[in-house]
């Protein structure tokens, strides 16, 4: 350390030199701090082309009556309920069944497996969890027709999948961020038993339906306009009015389409699994779940809302968070409404949601269910889930719906 003689004769030199250095640190610091902000910005609105196989499958045992897979215990693999496991960068994928063993202290869960489609489970090492039990309509064993939607940009690929004695109705089933249009699959029963044909669309960066010019997500801000035209091709087809159902970011989507669509007076209601009611609320909570500062998360909400920071995010236009708060806007929102949304959500909190039929409650019906994560309400408790959404919408359906036996 200098003494106090050398630190007054060197005081010029050394405080120039501090003032640099303090300097340097400052703009590393701020450097460091935009560089994580782009980033998590950019990871917001960016559709990942392929979903990663983050699961790894330990074993399959095949003696015995029924086959068996041991899996990487995880918050999501440990839960009861049915799902999907995915395997050969999604091209396959088994239908997972009740737990039958968990050994915490090695790390693995067995279950058993209902069925397999598309592949070899016994050769897997790795794959990807899901709530989307089927692929495909047929595997269901539901006759249905390949359709397409005429989006704002282009050709977007759909399922029709029509009830056995469908009244005016149609059911549209507008899936999550990173997620295809089999997310809807497990509503389809549901949508036949109250007389609904099912229409599973496809929309802009799901990798089914063309991208957006920018290639970036909406969040919603966007995408609406494309559930606005499968509105426009149900009601060509014969619908006399919709219900949307939305999971996700898809909830987020449906509640923009019923508040901005041309042809919104033909939503009847909508029917919305986990959604997005407030997307502020949503990357403050992801930007706690990933340890990320809260004025980090701060300042990446700033670039995708700020026209400035189009050139970071790669967005065409920023975004109006405000217009997709639904908490604030809770008044606004006149289009009958359940929510089905599980209190332990990892990925969207259900505050919000809460909040919104706390506040709207003429419009906005909230069914709590708990255990079931992201979107998994219906894998935990199909039954419960089933029979909400028929005694929900039934009356509204009127005699058009089936009777309950």
């Amino acid at each position: 350390m200098a003494t106090s003689d050398q630190q007054s004769s060197s005081w010029l030199k050394w405080g120039a030199l501090g003032a640099a250095a303090a300097g340097a640190g400052a703009v590393a610091v701020v450097t460091a701090t935009s560089g994580l902000a782009a980033y998590f910005a950019r990871r917001i609105v960016t559709p990942e082309k392929q979903r990663v196989d983050d699961l790894a499958i330990l074993a399959v045992i095949t003696d015995g009556p029924q086959l068996q897979v041991v899996l990487e215990a995880t918050p999501d693999t440990v839960i009861d309920g049915t799902y999907g496991l995915y395997f050969n960068g999604g091209r396959a994928h088994a239908v997972i069944g009740p737990i039958l063993s968990y050994v915490p202290r090695e790390g693995s869960v067995t279950r058993a497996v209902l069925a397999v489609h598309g592949g070899e489970l016994r050769s897997a090492t790795s794959g990807w969890w899901s709530g989307n039990l089927y692929a495909h309509p047929a595997e269901m064993g539901l006759d249905h027709e390949d359709v397409t939607v005429n989006l704002p940009g282009g050709p977007g690929p759909a399922w029709l999948v029509p009830a056995l004695n469908p009244g005016p109705t149609w059911a549209i089933m507008v899936h999550g961020r990173g997620a295809t249009r089999n997310e809807g699959l497990r509503a389809v029963p549901t949508a036949h038993r109250l007389g609904m044909n099912a229409l599973l669309v496809s929309y802009r960066n799901d990798g089914d339906a063309p991208d957006a010019p920018d290639g970036r997500y909406g969040l919603g801000v966007t995408e609406w306009a494309d559930v606005e035209a499968a509105i426009d091709f149900a009601l060509a087809r014969g619908a006399k009015d919709v219900v949307l159902f939305g999971y996700s970011m898809g909830g987020a989507i449906s509640l923009q389409a019923a508040d901005l669509a041309r042809n919104r007076k033909y939503v009847l209601a909508m029917v919305l699994d986990a959604p997005v009611i407030n997307w502020v609320n949503v990357l403050a909570h992801q930007a706690q779940l990933n340890r990320i500062p809260d004025y980090i998360g701060s300042y990446a909400e700033l670039m995708l809302t700020h026209p400035l920071g189009r050139r970071i995010t790669g967005l065409a236009a920023p975004m109006d968070f405000k217009s997709m708060d639904w908490v604030s806007r809770a008044v606004e929102l006149r289009t009958p409404s359940l929510i089905l949304h599980s209190i332990d959500d990892d990925f969207v909190p259900y505050e919000p949601t809460a909040e919104l039929a706390r506040r709207n409650p003429e419009m906005v019906t909230f069914e709590p269910f708990s255990k079931a994560r992201h979107t998994k309400e219906w894998n935990v408790d199909p039954v419960r889930w089933e029979s909400v959404v028929e005694a929900w919408l039934r009356p509204r359906l009127g005699k058009y719906a089936l009777p309950r036996y």
